[in-house]
């Protein structure tokens, strides 16, 4: 099966989903997206097929999200502050040809294998 994770090796959830995927028999292709992040375009669809929001696609928590002033922004805001900040991009984004998840839970992505 094709998959694709957006993976930061530093992330526990991220490396759950990878673990997951590999148990199931999937290699997937791995987009480091702190190194790769995707086009607005590529995130906006990653946010819609996986039935998000792109609020719920934003780490809140993140340093960046305060100093940017990011709490009124609206989506493209948002967005643009995503990608010249992926560590905004709430993750891991896992993609089959079954669909797209985010791996929040990490059995989430179960749904598309």
């Amino acid at each position: 099966m094709d998959a694709t994770i957006y993976h930061n090796p530093r992330c526990s959830k991220s490396r759950q989903a990878l673990e997951l995927l590999r148990e199931r028999g999937v290699e997937p292709t791995i987009i480091k997206y702190l190194d790769t992040p995707p086009t607005v375009e590529e995130l906006r669809t990653l946010i819609a097929d996986a039935g998000l929001t792109v609020r719920q696609a934003v780490r809140v928590k993140e340093a960046e999200f305060t100093e940017l002033g990011l709490l009124e922004a609206s989506d493209d805001e948002l967005l643009a502050a995503m990608v010249a900040h992926p560590r905004l991009i709430e993750r891991p984004f896992v993609v089959t040809p079954k669909g797209t998840r985010m791996a929040r839970p990490t059995a989430a992505v179960e749904e598309i294998l």
